[in-house]
C-alpha cells in the first residue's frame, strides 16, 4: 500500500513540475543583455523572446492595445548600508492594431526623453512583435549619473503591464493566465566605463 502511495505521489509531483515548465516557457524570455556606453550616456542593449498566447493575439486583432513594460535598476553595493541606487527606469511601449488601416502600430508612450514619442507602423502582427523582442538600444542614464570605475549590479524585467488594461480586463487578470505575461528578473553586474 505504502509503495503504490509512494509511485501515486511522485507521479503528481512529476505532473506538478511539467505543467509548471509548460507555464514558464510561455513568458518572456531575457535572451540578451547588457549595458554600453556611449558619448550621450548608458544604453540599455537587450533582447526578449515571447509568443502572444492566443487570448492576446485575439485581443489585439480586436483593437485592444496591449502594453509592454520594461524596467531597469542598477544599484551599487554597500558593505556599511543599504545599496545605493544610481539608476531605477521604466519604459512601455504600446503595440495596438488599427481595425480601419489594418496596420499594426508600436509607440514608445513611456520612458525618459521617449514620452509619447516614436511610433511606428507594420504590415503584421509578426514585424510589430519582432520591434517589441529587438528594442533600440534605450538611453537609461546620461554620463554623470553613473561614476567610471564602480560595479553596479543591474536588475532587469520586462512584463505584459496590466494596469493599462480596460477594467473589466484587468478584473479577468486574476484567473486569466494570458494576461500575466512576465519575464523573471535577469540580474547581472556592469562596471561603469
Amino acid at each position: 500500500m505504502t509503495a503504490r502511495f509512494f509511485r501515486l505521489l511522485v507521479c503528481q509531483l512529476l505532473l506538478v513540475f511539467a505543467c509548471a515548465s509548460a507555464q514558464a516557457a510561455e513568458g518572456i524570455e531575457i535572451t540578451r543583455a547588457g549595458i554600453e556606453a556611449s558619448d550621450d550616456g548608458y544604453r540599455l542593449n537587450a533582447t526578449y523572446s515571447f509568443d502572444l498566447p492566443g487570448g492576446l493575439e485575439q485581443a489585439v486583432m480586436h483593437g485592444i492595445p496591449l502594453h509592454f513594460t520594461t524596467e531597469i535598476e542598477l544599484t551599487r553595493p554597500r558593505w556599511w548600508w543599504t545599496d545605493d541606487k544610481a539608476v531605477s527606469k521604466r519604459r512601455t511601449v504600446r503595440l495596438h492594431y488599427d481595425l480601419l488601416t489594418r496596420q499594426y502600430t508600436v509607440q514608445v508612450i513611456g520612458g525618459a526623453q521617449q514620452s509619447g514619442g516614436l511610433q511606428v507602423s507594420y504590415q503584421t502582427l509578426d514585424e510589430a512583435l519582432l520591434s517589441i523582442r529587438r528594442p533600440n538600444r534605450w538611453l537609461i542614464a546620461s554620463r554623470g549619473e553613473l561614476k567610471p570605475g564602480e560595479v553596479y549590479n543591474v536588475t532587469l524585467r520586462m512584463f505584459m503591464d496590466r494596469d493599462y488594461l480596460q477594467k473589466p480586463l484587468q478584473v479577468d487578470a486574476f484567473n486569466n493566465s494570458d494576461l500575466r505575461l512576465a519575464s523573471h528578473k535577469k540580474t547581472f553586474t556592469y562596471r561603469a566605463e
